[in-house]
């Protein structure tokens, strides 16, 4: 299951990273939306995917699950909302002042 999980995460991340590269205000934020969720996964895969008892520790249990990972995640979602919030606020901003989305043309020319 971890294999999948990891390559499920490879590929969120080489998709995020190549609309990084985009030159569409909407595709870069998309990028960074799948960075995040490859982090996610990633988080989710180095905690081991395993299942036990509750994270509460009595007599009596040996196998439990590691509540850190999902401590993390749930943080990194949350932090991640609010980065593609004001991403998308910020281009959208953009587009409507430069009429336009685009990255080349938002860059200008050196002579002004």
């Amino acid at each position: 299951m971890e294999i999948i999980t990891s390559i499920l995460a490879g590929l969120l991340f080489a998709t995020g990273v190549y609309n990084l590269l985009q030159k569409q205000l909407l595709r870069i934020v998309i990028g960074t939306g799948l960075l995040s969720h490859g982090a996610h996964l990633f988080i989710l895969t180095m905690g081991e995917l395993k299942r036990g008892q509750p994270p509460v520790l009595k007599e009596g249990i040996t196998e439990y699950s590691d509540p850190l990972p999902q401590a993390l995640i749930l943080t990194s979602i949350v932090i991640s909302f609010g980065v593609t919030s004001l991403l998308l606020v910020l281009a959208y901003r953009t587009a409507n002042e430069n009429n336009t989305d685009n990255m080349e043309q938002l860059r200008g020319t050196e002579n002004e």
